[in-house]
């Protein structure tokens, strides 16, 4: 009984220990090139975080996605200013292209089969960028104005291809069709 009591006793001490450190990883994280972002969360899958800045005043955010990733796969982010879930969203999407630099550019999701090709989406976009340092894809954006409030259904993906220049399926693993949500950016 007692060997019961202190294994169940270690696994909660590891657990916190596990959440703690996920907490600070994305709270505590330097951006290269002296970026700053106010607020993050770590997302429920794919090892990856979301950093912002929202400015009231504009209505506009700033963020940073990144995400676990070999250099041969490719990151989405993306909002679905509809509906919850992967059709319909509006994304960012990063990878390493054929000369081997770090590209980042917005496409629509229009099917479960998309062609992931650029295309405008239904807000502004600026400052896209992308980069590859310690084994994460980071893509940073500034997006907005937000038209319909601060609250936004958002998606996050990744796969493990690119194929002249245009990124491939995602695995359909659980976790890759569990990442989807919302998220408040006014919360601090």
């Amino acid at each position: 009984m007692a060997s019961s009591s202190t294994s169940k006793l270690l696994f909660c001490i590891l657990a916190s220990t596990f959440l703690v450190t996920s907490a600070q990883n994305c709270s505590n994280y330097t951006f290269p090139a002296n970026r700053t972002f106010t607020t993050c969360k770590v997302l429920p899958f794919l090892e990856a975080n979301l950093h912002w800045n929202y400015n009231s005043s504009s209505t506009k955010v700033s963020i940073a996605y990144r995400a676990k990733q070999d250099s041969k796969g490719w990151v989405a982010w993306a909002i679905n200013p509809t509906r919850q879930g992967m059709v319909g969203s509006q994304a960012l999407v990063a990878f390493h292209n054929s000369t081997d630099s770090m590209i980042a550019y917005t496409t629509q999701i229009t099917s479960y089969s998309p062609s992931l090709q650029r295309a405008n989406l239904s807000f502004q976009v600026s400052n896209i960028s992308a980069e590859y340092l310690n084994n994460e894809m980071i893509i940073f954006a500034t997006i907005g104005p937000l038209g319909n409030g601060t609250t936004v259904n958002h998606v996050w993906q990744g796969g493990l291809s690119v194929s002249n220049d245009i990124p491939q399926m995602h695995p359909f693993s659980s976790q890759h069709l569990q990442s989807f949500g919302q998220i408040d950016f006014q919360t601090v």
